[in-house]
């Protein structure tokens, strides 16, 4: 006898199209749902339950009379307008992912008597824009010049993690959900998102973008730590929002990372020569562009010429590249080294359950193990 259950039509067509589809297309993937949704047939248990999960869609959700009201869990804002009213699934799902990390780490953090974290929100009444960045550099234990002792801007931007890290600061980076390479995370959508809390903010960089652009979301989400307040932003053409913070904490990761008073010295040196400039700051030269545009250097329609020809160079090189890389490398990124340490930890002295750990980490079984034996 078949275990069949009675779903409300809204039901089923809310959930197909909060997970990005229309029925038609949807049908394709999983043709079953035209019968349930013309009556024809009802489903089994076993196979809305394969529904649920097609959807990404917690199974108990498909039984409520009608759907859910789901509200963007923190401003998002779009630089071709002002804050954004939805966003989609995967995104979506991402930040209350980092929401329960977050919450587990913060009473974590209480319970083992570690203290607030001074800096977080420390200027969220200022608009000074070098006094931010003076203190950012002051916590971070990075002089005006940090950047100049390496090589590369890419070894600059690790050596910067590092100090964010080391600070309490969990920084992220992933293109998708967790781990699922089935659910990406568009850039165009989410350059990244910043969870602002006084003992374990969080900082979400979407790892799909060129790393050339990541260095400058980096700052931008620092600059909103300081402030105090959460936020995610698509920063397309990396232009900000109309809106007062998200523009403060643009100046505040331009004048981090190229300080106007050094830069302009360079360009009266040397106008124009972005490469040279990237070289000299260790930024990328889009980050350089950005900073003439501010300056007043360049017009608005030639940074834009600059960004698609730089962008078109970086795509033709990350797709030269392919697909591939270290698992266990990735995996250091997507959870963070410090948030990995704190759960490593928790589950030495009985503060957590394996079972907890999996579910914190998204890492099962002999994954976790290896993970957390040797390379953490």
């Amino acid at each position: 006898m078949r275990n069949e259950v009675y779903v409300n039509n809204n039901m089923l067509t809310w959930a197909i199209t909060r997970a990005g589809y229309d029925v038609p297309s949807f049908a394709v993937k999983f043709p079953k749902v035209l019968d349930w949704l013309e009556g024809q047939k009802k489903p089994t248990v076993k196979q809305l339950e394969e529904f649920s999960k097609k959807v990404y869609l917690p199974f108990g959700y498909l039984f409520l009379p009608q759907p859910p009201q789901e509200k963007v869990p923190i401003p998002f804002f779009r630089t071709s307008g002002n804050q954004a009213d939805k966003i989609s699934i995967n995104v979506y799902d991402t930040i209350l992912l980092l929401q329960q990390r977050q919450d587990w780490l913060k009473n974590y953090l209480k319970d083992n008597d570690f203290q607030h974290l001074p800096y977080v929100g420390k200027f969220n009444k200022s608009k000074d824009v070098k006094a931010i960045v003076a203190d950012i550099r002051h916590t971070l234990q990075l002089p005006e010049n940090w950047a100049s002792q390496f090589r590369t801007w890419q070894e600059a931007q690790d050596h910067l993690v590092l100090h964010i890290e080391d600070k309490g600061i969990i920084t992220i980076f992933n293109g998708i959900v967790e781990n699922n390479t089935h659910r990406p995370i568009p850039v165009d959508e989410c350059r990244g998102f910043v969870l602002v809390d006084e003992f374990a903010p969080f900082m979400f960089v979407n790892n799909s973008d060129f790393k050339s652009a990541q260095m400058f979301t980096i700052v931008h989400e620092l600059a909103h730590i300081w402030t105090g307040h959460s936020a995610g932003f698509d920063f397309r053409r990396l232009q900000p929002a109309n809106d007062p913070i998200e523009r403060l904490c643009d100046k505040v990761a331009a004048e981090f990372l190229v300080p106007e008073q050094e830069f302009n010295r360079l360009w009266n040196q040397s106008p124009n020569n972005f490469a040279f400039a990237s070289r000299t700051f260790k930024v990328s030269e889009i980050v350089i562009a950005r900073r003439a545009l501010d300056t007043g250097k360049i017009t608005r329609p030639q940074f834009y010429d600059f960004y698609e020809e730089y962008s078109n160079r970086e795509f033709a090189k990350k797709e030269s590249q392919g697909p591939g890389g270290d698992f266990y490398a990735t995996t250091k990124k997507r959870i963070s080294i410090t948030f990995a340490s704190h759960v490593n930890q928790a589950v030495k002295t009985g503060h957590l359950l394996f079972r907890d750990a999996y579910k914190l980490t998204g890492l099962k079984g002999d994954t976790f193990e290896n993970f957390f034996s040797k390379h953490l």
